[in-house]
């Protein structure tokens, strides 16, 4: 999932407590939870136009309200936000791991009462795989027949979904995936009605407007006995101090957004965590474009002011793929050579069949922030050396995303959190097929790595990913900046089933309010 980040300035900690701070407890039994008390759930965020499509929503913010209101077979755990069961109650695995089975739960049902099934299941799949705006639908390539049937080259019969009576479904797969379980509980996978207004999870949403959408317990959801917030509101606001005065005045339960650190009240409920993501420049293939020759792009990063660019960030990225445990060791970029820099060009230059003299012009279109500006600027005066002339395209914010696309720019800047834990999760990005390439950039020998890696389910696989992210760097496609940090303002003491995680995403069905008695030290009276 994407997003446009901002710059916070928070004291320093290693990714290791930044996993770990402020991890709050989930686990009270049902006689412990005072219904009197879970009666609605606020949460203040900032302005955003929701995409509600789960099939197309592509903002953490979105992620963040959809996994509220819509469930496929499995869900997210709310603290390791491993694979938990959900519309499937079991699945079994063929001998050779290219068939998936799943069995469903009998009294899944969407939020107008109509029973959720195999065929529902499958109904779901094709219409996101149908949607040609649908930014996920390529990771179901695995799945036989999918990469055809999004082409147009297939029909949905040849799609390896098969509906075997009405709670089993199997899926036949083109090799290996280990990972299936993991991309089935993204939104984009969940099980969603061909009506509107009809829901998954366990939630509906009963009102919207554009400062406020409200949801409320989905009264057909299977599990409802154990989704104890019978309302949650979410408010949006721009103003970082409206934000922390809803929060001080006890009419905002949790800040998922920007807020005014000076006004909180209480900084014990600010919990930081680093996030499974990296913030990174790439650039995008342009017909006749001079920055599609990998030498040069290599002779610019190269020349890149590495240190500035990663200065008063608390993860800096040398790399592409935030670094898991047991992933090979990949060759990042950590140096800045320009003499270096300015042979390479001239290289380039030579190569190409031009001048030493000639000049190089490259747009970077920027959302419009100071601090992403400012780092443009820096690039700038730093490739100017090497015969470069940079030209700073500044874009409002809520128009960049869809500007990748649409603007005739060189370079642009994404902020990408993985949606599950392993490294294909950043890699898919570049896959010359995949629905979330919007570089266009393509590399077989990239695209054989990535499909040799979902041969294994063992060390190979990542094995595979880490060759072809050393071939991503090589050929100087992205430019890592920082890995970031989600900082959320609420009070552990008083909410449940919260904690602190790498997704920030935190599944609204297992919240739960309370009461704690402030602790007045005794006092001796004389």
């Amino acid at each position: 999932m994407k997003f446009n980040s901002f710059a916070k300035k928070l004291s320093v900690l290693s990714v290791t407590s930044l996993l770990t701070l402020f991890a709050g407890g989930l686990n009270l039994s049902a006689q412990e939870i005072d219904k009197e008390l879970q009666k609605e759930f606020t949460i203040v965020c900032g302005k955003h136009n929701f995409n509600l499509d789960p099939h197309t929503s592509s903002y953490t913010t979105e992620a963040q309200l959809l996994v509220g209101v819509y469930e496929g077979l499995f869900s997210y755990d709310p603290i390791t936000l491993d694979p938990l069961y959900a519309v499937a109650k079991s699945y079994r695995l063929s001998r050779d791991k290219k068939r998936w089975t799943f069995e469903l739960r009998d009294d899944a049902k969407f939020s107008n009462g109509q029973e959720i099934n195999a065929q529902t299941v499958k109904d779901s799949w094709i219409m996101m795989l149908a949607k040609p705006n649908a930014p996920y639908s390529s990771l179901f390539d695995i799945i036989k027949g999918c990469r055809d049937f999004r082409y147009g080259k297939a029909s949905q019969e040849e799609v390896g979904i098969y509906v075997i009576d009405d709670k089993t479904l199997t899926v036949s797969l083109e090799n290996p995936a280990s990972h299936l379980p993991k991309l089935l509980c993204m939104p984009a996978f969940s099980v969603v009605s061909q009506e509107p207004d009809v829901y998954s999870g366990a939630y509906c949403i009963t009102s919207k407007s554009e400062t406020c959408i409200i949801l409320e317990r989905n009264p057909n959801y299977y599990d409802l006995e154990h989704t104890n917030i019978e309302k949650i509101t979410f408010v949006m606001t721009d103003d970082p101090k409206e934000s922390s005065f809803l929060y001080n005045t006890g009419k905002a339960d949790w800040l998922f957004g920007d807020y005014d650190a000076k006004s909180l009240i209480k900084n014990d409920d600010i919990r930081i965590s680093a996030e499974f993501g990296t913030q990174y420049y790439f650039f995008k293939i342009r017909e006749n474009s001079p920055w599609n020759n990998p030498e040069l792009r290599q002779a610019l990063l190269e020349a890149c002011p590495w240190a500035k660019l990663r200065e008063n960030t608390y993860v800096p990225a040398s790399t592409f793929v935030y670094p898991l445990a047991g992933y090979p060791a990949v060759e990042g970029y950590l140096f800045t050579d320009s003499k270096n820099a300015v042979l390479m060009a001239n290289e380039a230059r030579k190569n190409m069949g031009v001048s030493e003299d000639t000049r190089f012009a490259i747009r970077f279109a920027v959302p419009d922030y100071d601090y992403i500006k400012q780092k443009a600027q820096q690039l700038k005066e730093a490739w100017t050396e090497i015969g470069v002339d940079l030209e700073i395209v500044a874009i409002p914010s809520w128009l960049y995303l869809d500007a990748v696309t649409a603007t005739d720019c060189d370079l642009y800047t994404y902020t990408w959190i993985g949606d599950f834990a392993d490294p294909l999760a950043f890699l898919e990005l570049f896959r010359g097929t995949s629905t979330l390439n919007v570089s266009g950039w393509k590399n077989k020998e990239y695209d054989d790595l990535l499909d040799m890696a979902s041969l294994y389910t063992d060390e190979n696989h990542i094995k595979y990913l880490a060759k072809a992210e050393q071939l991503l760097l090589d050929q100087a496609m992205v430019l890592p900046i920082h890995h970031p940090i989600s900082a959320n303002v609420i009070n552990l003491e008083t909410i449940g089933g919260w904690s602190v995680n790498a997704f920030n995403l935190h599944p609204p069905k297992w919240f739960f309010k309370r009461e704690v008695t402030d602790k007045i030290p005794n006092v001796v009276i004389r």
